[in-house]
């Protein structure tokens, strides 16, 4: 009798464990089918998007180094003759020709960074131009049905203190006779970018480059600004002309 127990004993565990075995191979089964209809593996898990549509400005491309090389020299000669009479001391300073000067912000075609070692203000003419490089940087988006993005201004007008402390803090970009102390000068992120448009479709930071750069060659060619490309500061040092 006790013999018998232990058989029927013996017999519910392996029952028990050829059940166990079977729901494994189900599940096995049915993770490998999903996969293999390109769903998630991991039960439970949701299926991801598909990526979105990789889309290209169709311009043509050129070398920025060649293009965009307006000197110091040049720029600052400009700078000095049309913008503010004299570089401010420091922000007070700047604070007190704030009757030749128009602050610029954030709207629908650029972002002005977070300015730590500047202030957004330019003169007049300065102003219309970065508004101007704006306009046709949105429409040459529009008219190729590519997203809208808006780029950076990362620099603006500089004081003679500010100048000082990015010296100190190893900029070799930094120079005392800075265009950026006339307000007529500002710099253009050329890797950074901001979708604004809601689609799945984008474009990466190299070809949005070239729709600036084709921007700001456009201007340039026109006579409306001079511009240096700075490739260790990852932006376009731009003096307006007139």
């Amino acid at each position: 009798m006790e013999h018998l127990k232990q058989l029927i004993a013996q017999y519910k565990t392996q029952g028990i464990a050829v059940i166990v075995i079977l729901c494994v191979l189900c599940v096995v089964v049915v993770t490998c089918y999903r996969c293999g209809n390109g769903e998630p593996a991991a039960v439970g898990e949701l299926p991801t998007d598909e990526p979105g549509n990789l889309v290209r400005y169709p311009g043509r491309t050129f070398n920025y180094k060649i293009k965009f090389n307006d000197l110091q020299a040049k720029q600052h000669a400009v700078a000095s003759k049309i913008g503010l009479p004299r570089p401010p001391k420091d922000r007070a300073d700047a604070a007190s020709m704030r009757s030749q000067l128009v602050e610029i912000k954030t709207n629908k075609n650029y972002i002005v960074d977070d300015l730590t070692h500047s202030v957004p203000y330019l003169i007049p003419c300065a102003k219309r131009e970065l508004d101007s490089i704006g306009e046709e940087w949105a429409d040459i988006l529009q008219r190729n049905g590519l997203p809208h993005y808006r780029f950076y201004v990362t620099s603006v007008l500089r004081t003679q203190e500010d100048i000082k402390y990015l010296q100190r803090s190893g900029n070799i970009n930094s120079i005392t006779q800075s265009c950026h102390c006339y307000g007529t000068t500002f710099d253009l992120a050329y890797m950074r970018y901001d979708k604004v448009t809601r689609t799945r479709d984008y474009m990466h930071e190299d070809n949005l480059k070239l729709v600036l750069g084709q921007v700001l060659l456009n201007h340039q060619r026109a006579g409306k600004i001079y511009v240096k490309y700075e490739a260790k500061q990852s932006c376009f040092h731009i003096t307006v002309r007139k």
